[in-house]
């Protein structure tokens, strides 16, 4: 189990990531989820001969702690746990919801991150023998955002020359493919990029090109899993990886049979679509080859599927008028696993095609139908920040713009947006924390790739607006600032903490929160709710309330001198010892 897991410490977390061929860099609590993945992903086969009881070790500083016993003295190396980036990160408990104002919450219940004896440990602040709930999606995207206060602020990159394609070559599609799907160099294959870290993450991509008529085939193989087992041939784990195939409109996301018209052979032997799963054909493997048809001739569609060549059955039959007048893209989800199309239009066929079909290669130009191409150059492309306190309204607006700008196909880059693409029902905090970390490598990756984007972030700090803006010089970048007034801002902020079940420390946000300005690095500043003078005005009101609630910082001497104090005396044996100790450190300028 995962608590489990968390009982391990440090280096037998490294230990066991190695084993299976994962990144074992980072914080515990990162060791701890990501390892949580690769054993929920299928991975617990190689954990099973290595489970023992161990004790829970939580600190905060990196130091040799001496723990005297009955017959020695020993010396315990204390693992890290907390980011020392959140040095400045205080999490009070959120206002009650009587009538009484921020200013009356309980300063006497605040837990601050700040303190030597508190640390932070998957997404719990834990202070003594006090455990807090997690702090949800809020908590973990702020976690990152401080990141950013040390980071050096990225290159410029070089500007692109404008490449024009050939319009008619048949390859899967950048553009409408997830950021997190990697293509190989010649367009017919791929995987997904970040398997071995969030091995969980599912990836999608779809083909240029569309049929919206007759007989027409392609085919996938399954070319290899990517983790650190075996690759075997049959009678292979399902839950290692994940695979389906089939087709879908333009207009469906990419997680393949998750909306209406979007259909997919699962590869645990099931059709799915529009998230509704039942029993169809068999299990693949690696090998495994899958033909996906579609027969559209006069007022009805067939969708079939082959596996290995053997003919699996009509798995979907609906009218034509479905579609309306939509064409079918090939499309393919995959995790933890490789796959291939077969797109060479001079070579045959891995399996024979059913009587009657031909390869969606073999079609002519007039009968191909190409999606919307990608923007040629950053120039035409835009970049939309949004900024904005949690629970501020930020995602509303973001879904909204997108509904009324469909032509400009905007990507939403959000933890949400990727905590779908998980799957997964069950521990949400370590879903929510990979979440984040994996939404900071993919913003690297939008600003190298032509296209419109929205973050569907905080970005209340400035270090990491500023980063971020930076990231994209050559796009045209906007920031979106969503300032509610103060009862907006409770009625959204109390309906997010219900609907999410997750405290949010709202006060912590206020502290470090600032406001972007007109500057260089934006081409357009606009203001939702509040005008930028009143938001600048309510701003200062909830930082002075956020100061006079939080307790002080300490100074560096004073935090050195209290840290020193609490130090004990290895090497000293009785009392009287201590004292010449201490007397010998003051003559020697010690204090």
């Amino acid at each position: 189990t995962s608590e489990d897991l968390r009982k391990l410490k440090v280096p037998e977390l490294k230990s066991r990531l190695k084993k299976l061929g994962l990144d074992s860099k980072g914080l515990k609590v990162e060791l701890v989820g990501r390892l949580w993945s690769a054993v929920d992903g299928g991975l617990e086969s190689k954990l099973k001969n290595d489970t023992t009881t161990h004790h829970v070790t939580i600190s905060t500083q990196e130091e040799t702690v001496y723990r005297p016993t009955e017959s020695r003295r020993e010396y315990t190396e204390r693992a890290t746990q907390t980011d020392p980036d959140l040095s400045e990160l205080t999490l009070p408990p959120d206002p009650p919801d009587s009538g009484q104002g921020s200013g009356q919450w309980d300063q006497a219940q605040q837990k601050p991150l700040d303190n030597e004896d508190s640390t932070v440990e998957d997404g719990r602040v834990v202070t003594g023998d006090v455990v807090e709930m997690g702090k949800g999606r809020a908590f973990y995207e702020f976690k990152e955002e401080i990141k950013y206060k040390r980071s050096k602020l990225p290159l410029v990159p070089v500007t692109e020359e404008p490449v024009e394609e050939d319009r008619n070559i048949v390859k899967i599609d950048l553009y409408n493919s997830d950021l997190h799907f990697e293509v190989d160099p010649d367009g017919v294959g791929g995987h997904p990029q970040f398997w071995n870290r969030f091995p969980l993450l599912w990836s999608g991509c779809r083909l240029t090109h569309g049929v919206q008529q007759n007989r027409v085939g392609f085919e996938v193989k399954l070319e290899r899993l990517l983790t650190s087992q075996p690759q075997v041939q049959h009678d292979v784990e399902l839950e290692s990886f994940g695979l389906r195939v089939g087709w879908s409109v333009a207009s469906a996301t990419l997680m393949l049979g998750k909306d209406y018209l979007s259909f997919a052979y699962d590869g645990r032997g099931k059709k799915v679509s529009y998230g509704k799963e039942d029993n169809y054909g068999e299990p693949l493997s690696v090998g495994d080859v899958v033909g996906c048809y579609s027969f559209s001739l006069g007022g009805s569609v067939e969708l079939s599927f082959h596996k290995n060549g053997l003919f699996l059955g009509v798995a979907y039959s609906f009218d034509a008028s479905v579609l309306q007048g939509q064409p079918l893209f090939p499309h393919v989800l995959c995790r933890s696993c490789s796959i291939q199309f077969l797109l060479d239009p001079m070579a045959g066929a891995w399996y024979p095609y059913p009587p009657g079909f031909i390869s969606l290669m073999a079609l002519s130009n007039e009968q191909k139908i190409r999606a919307v191409s990608a923007p040629l150059s950053k120039s035409q492309c835009e970049v939309i920040v949004m900024v904005g306190f949690p629970g501020s309204g930020k995602t509303h607006w973001a879904k909204n713009h997108i509904k009324q700008h469909p032509e400009k196909h905007y990507r939403l880059l959000s933890t949400e947006e990727l905590l779908a693409c998980m799957i997964v029902s069950e521990q949400r905090d370590t879903s929510l924390q990979q979440s984040s970390q994996c939404l900071t490598e993919l913003i690297k990756l939008a600003a190298k790739r032509p296209g419109n984007y929205i973050l569907d972030q905080c970005n209340i700090l400035f270090s990491a607006r500023h980063y971020k803006l930076q990231l994209f010089v050559g796009f045209r970048r906007k920031v979106i600032v969503i300032f509610p007034s103060k009862e907006e801002w409770k009625k959204r902020l109390s309906n997010q903490q219900l609907k999410e079940g997750e405290q949010i420390p709202q006060t912590a946000f206020l502290k470090l929160c600032t406001l972007p300005e007109q500057d260089d690095l934006l081409e357009e500043l606009h203001y939702m709710g509040l005008s930028q003078q009143q938001a600048q005005t309510m701003l200062q009101e909830y930082k002075d309330e956020a100061h006079r609630l939080l307790p002080p910082v300490l100074k560096h001497d004073e935090r050195k001198q209290q840290r020193f104090k609490k130090r004990p005396y290895p090497h000293c044996q009785t009392s009287s010892h201590k004292n010449r100790c201490t007397s010998q450190n003051s003559k020697n300028n010690y204090f």
